[in-house]
């Protein structure tokens, strides 16, 4: 396509995180942008507003630490200028040391951005076929992919997706939390107390745990073949594994001491701010499919939260994702159409920020190729270069699932050190290193 000209126009199919990442990054960059989003036609089983970006599952980002492997990515991303984290950081509530938004705040800081942008075109229609579409296109329309636009990609691959189940958590009106039993504070005091923490002492964990065992599940189809994301499980499904599961997960009591007592209780419920007003708070690692009746029931066990009233339940979807080391080019074009890219956690990232990394690669990838320039990834030690590889490398492809940025995606040191903390700092500082050497 060495005759574009950027009075042409580049589709983009989705404005979720990586659509409207993508979409914003071509347009500053001179292209013409034509950017579908089905919404105002066509709802989803997750989202609940016509708004770009919208967060279905959790209002966090993730860590900002500045030795954490999430909160490197964002440095990288800040570095490269990422309209979603100028959106977080504007819409952001006091959430420790993650990154936690009000929802509408930030959706609406998206959809402004977007549909104020002198060009950038948004059609409110649903795209159900690749061949429909102009190229060069970006798809990048989540794993919540319209049923027929998703069985048009399976005959492009030739294969069947891939998929998982995520898990929603409920939301709390702020109001109804027992100050009283509940109290405010971050693990270790690392931040400055936005958490509530509600406590539990053994036996009250004990019958806690076997009423989520007895609860009414709604149960996915062909459950049988269900898989969970590691990083979104169900509470329930970690009460499988076993009754302590949960207590050495997202109820661990650890650093969290209780003033009433003065030390850690046994078990902590942890709830983090929804909104900038403080008026809701939702129930961190609290993901559910159990029926709306019994959450409400079991969760009202919880110490804190005997009168909570609840703004939102939780639910469970199924998630679409390509077999991406095996479908997809490194620049996570298609490998049956060289101008047919992909971006977001159908390329089988895992999380909101990484989500919009692939996003905010793709534009430069795209942007590379209309330009006759040679592809050039970000180095491999860079957050975004380790991210990019894990869902490219070929040797993935027959064990493939999806992953969020950790620390074992970044290349290890040439040298071995044992101080897990001081081999975490050398990672970063090589990363930053490698980052700033990239050129797109």
């Amino acid at each position: 396509m060495t005759n574009f000209t950027q009075n042409q126009k580049i589709t983009v199919v989705g404005a979720g995180l990586a659509g409207s990442e993508c979409a914003l990054q071509l347009a500053d960059m001179g292209y013409q942008v034509v950017l579908y989003e089905m919404r105002d036609k066509t709802m989803t089983p997750a989202h609940k507003t016509h708004k770009f970006a919208e967060l279905v599952c959790s209002n966090s980002f993730g860590s900002l630490g500045e030795h954490s492997a999430p909160g490197q990515l964002k440095w990288e991303a800040q570095k490269m200028n990422s309209h979603i984290l100028d959106a977080a950081f504007k819409a952001q509530v006091p959430a420790g040391q993650a990154l936690g938004m009000d929802r509408e705040v930030f959706s609406e800081i998206v959809t402004e951005k977007i549909k104020n942008h002198p060009r950038i075109e948004v059609r409110n229609d649903v795209v159900t076929s690749l061949s429909s579409l102009p190229r060069p296109t970006v798809i990048a329309t989540g794993p919540l992919t319209h049923d027929e636009l998703a069985e048009d990609m399976r005959k492009h691959f030739g294969d069947e997706f891939l998929y998982f189940f995520d898990a929603i958590a409920p939301i709390i009106d702020a109001d109804t939390i027992n100050t009283e039993i509940a109290w405010k504070a971050d693990r270790y005091d690392k931040g400055t107390g936005d958490y509530y923490n509600c406590p539990m002492n053994k036996e009250e964990y004990n019958r806690f745990i076997e009423e989520i065992k007895n609860a009414r599940k709604i149960e996915p189809k062909h459950f049988e073949t269900t898989n969970f994301f590691e990083g979104c499980m169900p509470i329930e499904v970690m009460v499988d594994r076993g009754p302590q599961t949960l207590r050495f997960g997202p109820m661990k009591p650890i650093g969290l001491d209780d003033p009433r007592t003065g030390r850690y209780p046994w078990a902590v419920v942890q709830l983090r701010q929804d909104n900038k007003e403080g008026t809701a708070y939702n129930m961190v690692g609290f993901q559910t499919r159990m029926a709306y009746g019994e959450q409400v029931r079991v969760f009202r066990m919880i110490p804190g939260l005997e009168n909570a009233e609840f703004l939102k339940l939780g639910s469970i979807h199924r998630n679409l994702f390509i077999n991406s080391p095996k479908r997809l080019n490194q620049d996570l074009s298609s490998k049956n159409d060289p101008w047919l890219f992909f971006a977001g956690q159908i390329t089988g990232v895992e999380g909101y920020f990484e989500s919009t990394c692939t996003g905010l690669m793709v534009a430069h990838f795209l942007n590379q190729k209309l330009q006759d320039r040679p592809f050039t990834p970000p180095p491999r030690a860079s957050a975004f270069g380790s991210l990019l590889e894990a869902i490219t490398d070929p040797t993935r492809a027959e064990h493939f699932q999806p992953t969020n940025i950790n620390f074992a995606l970044l290349p290890p040191l040439a040298e071995k050190e044992r101080d897990k903390e001081l081999r975490k700092k050398k990672q970063i500082t090589l990363a930053r290193e490698a980052l700033q050497s990239w050129n797109p």
